[in-house]
């Protein structure tokens, strides 16, 4: 439901989160539209792809596109280490791998907890960041895994498959 600005009510905001860094950055995916967390693996490089669009793994039988959130969030590139994970995630029916920095928790984050996003951003990040957590100290980017790439973006990542 949205309210009369368009916006996501922070009720429906509320829920469990996996909270996960990139970039010195914290994130959260909502627990419902996440598969799994498999550790770094290697993985095959697709040519001519976007920067972001690191390859594809065999996942459990199935073909996963992979995307570093560090470079889709226009990030400078680092190095995968032993705490690098990946974080498989449900858009529209196609399951697509985050490489994140660490995995850090499964919160649970209230209604009252959520700011709306800052409505100077003038970039696609919009779209995708549904709301703020604030957490004691920790500020959290919510992010909608729905809204994180454009038709045209996930109909080329299933053209790679």
């Amino acid at each position: 439901m949205m309210n009369n600005d368009g916006n996501m009510m922070f009720s429906e905001l509320e829920g469990k989160y996996l909270i996960f860094m990139s970039a010195e950055q914290k994130y959260a995916f909502s627990i419902t539209c996440v598969n799994s967390i498999i550790e770094m693996q290697s993985f095959t490089t697709v040519p001519e792809s976007q920067e972001y669009f690191k390859g594809i793994i065999n996942l459990r039988g199935s073909i996963i596109p992979l995307v570093d959130v560090r470079l889709r969030f226009g990030k400078p590139e680092a190095e995968y280490t032993s705490r690098t994970c990946i974080i498989v995630v449900d858009i529209g029916g196609m399951e697509i791998g985050f490489i994140v920095d660490t995995v850090e928790a499964v919160l649970d984050i209230k209604k009252d907890q959520i700011s709306p996003p800052p409505t100077i951003t003038l970039d696609r990040s919009g779209r995708y960041v549904t709301g703020i957590a604030k957490l004691d100290a920790d500020i959290i980017l919510l992010l909608n895994q729905q809204k994180m790439f454009s038709k045209d973006e996930v109909d080329n990542m299933k053209k790679a498959l």
